[in-house]
């Protein structure tokens, strides 16, 4: 189809499968690269995220997380994003690298991107090169598959030092890709024209209904063959089966993420009447391709995007997993029909104010 405008860590893996691990063929159908030459990374089209395995979502048992890691992995599913910020989730990759050689006396088949958040403020050589240091020892590399940079406060122009020191870092083998999160298009069109960061890719919120990528970052994005990884396409948990038809969501919101979604995203967009619509539309549209889910059609409709190389959705390590309604993505192929009957729901939204990563900043 056409694309559309530290805890400890024990032996978690003890209950794995032990079945050797072989990514599926149907995960393997589409692999996309983020970067370019010898440091270009294959990634997964669908990404699991680590950030609820900070905490934010009910604590994790480690060593469980450790052996659920086994399960996505077998399934084919094998690209992680973790952070600084997230508890221990650069903990677990560790602990998993560490079983999986244990167990099959090589390195796992994983890429892990992970992510650097300091606090705005002077940013000498020392204290970047600490934070890289720090970031290798955690996941337990040589080094690392993509560093994605966030900052606060783009009135504090240190974020500028600190990625020519990244770059440095990168130039001396301990970093693959630099990438950033959040950051809106001028400021990483500063970085990349102006001060010549080879950024590979921005992390951003990119859903069905906030679609602002579309305005300035994704023909930046395309100029310099940067790519997009996208987070909130499901806004939450929201933009799944389980909300269609719920009248008053109020009672379901049981998370951060939800709360964020509804109060911000949806609310914005058109609110809760126009979502229910959209929702029936994403549930006739899955029908329309053997009962794919709502939450597959969505996550498609944004991997059909241009320029963006994957989807963050939510890996609640030993709490809950979608495994096999996420590899459903792989055989989905929406038709020009189907982008049709989205649009002309999502056409009667509004489309959100502002330019990626505005909402983490307050000017």
């Amino acid at each position: 189809a056409a694309a559309v405008g530290a805890t400890a860590l024990g032996s978690g893996a003890a209950k794995a499968s032990e079945s050797a691990i072989i990514a599926p063929a149907i995960a393997e159908r589409e692999r996309r690269v983020v970067g370019s030459g010898a440091d270009a990374l294959e990634i997964n089209p669908v990404v699991n995220g680590l950030w609820q395995v900070s905490g934010a979502h009910g604590r994790i048992n480690p060593e469980k997380a450790v052996g659920e890691m086994f399960k996505y992995v077998e399934a084919g599913l094998t690209t992680w994003d973790a952070a600084d910020i997230y508890g221990p989730a650069e903990l677990v990759t560790r602990e998993f690298r560490k079983q999986y050689k244990v167990k099959y006396g090589q390195e796992p088949p994983i890429q892990v991107l992970t992510k650097y958040v300091p606090r705005p403020g002077p940013m000498p050589y020392e204290l970047i090169e600490a934070a890289v240091d720090s970031r290798l020892e955690r996941l337990g590399v040589e080094s690392i598959d993509l560093l994605q940079f966030h900052w606060w406060d783009y009135k504090n122009k240190n974020y500028i030092d600190a990625m020519k020191h990244m770059k440095k870092l990168k130039n001396q083998g301990k970093i693959r890709n630099l990438a950033l999160t959040n950051f809106d298009t001028e400021h990483m069109r500063e970085l990349v024209e102006d001060h010549d960061i080879p950024i590979v890719s921005n992390q951003v919120q990119f859903s069905m209904l906030d679609r602002r990528p579309l305005n300035k970052m994704i023909p930046f994005a395309a100029k310099h063959d940067i790519k997009l990884l996208a987070y909130g396409v499901l806004c939450g948990g929201l933009l799944t089966d389980k909300y269609l038809g719920v009248r008053d969501p109020s009672e379901t919101i049981d998370t951060a993420s939800k709360q964020k979604y509804w109060y911000g995203t949806i609310n914005e967009w058109g609110g809760w009447q126009l979502f229910q619509k959209l929702l029936k539309t994403l549930r006739e549209v899955g029908d329309g391709h053997g009962g794919a889910s709502i939450a597959n059609v969505a996550e498609r409709y944004i991997l059909d995007q241009p320029q963006v190389a994957g989807v963050l959705i939510g890996a609640r390590l030993s709490k809950s997993e979608h495994i096999s309604d996420n590899l459903n993505v792989y055989t989905l192929s929406l038709t020009d029909e189907d982008y049709a009957k989205i649009n002309a729901v999502l056409d009667q939204g509004k489309m959100l104010k502002g330019d990626c990563g505005d909402e983490y900043r307050s000017y």
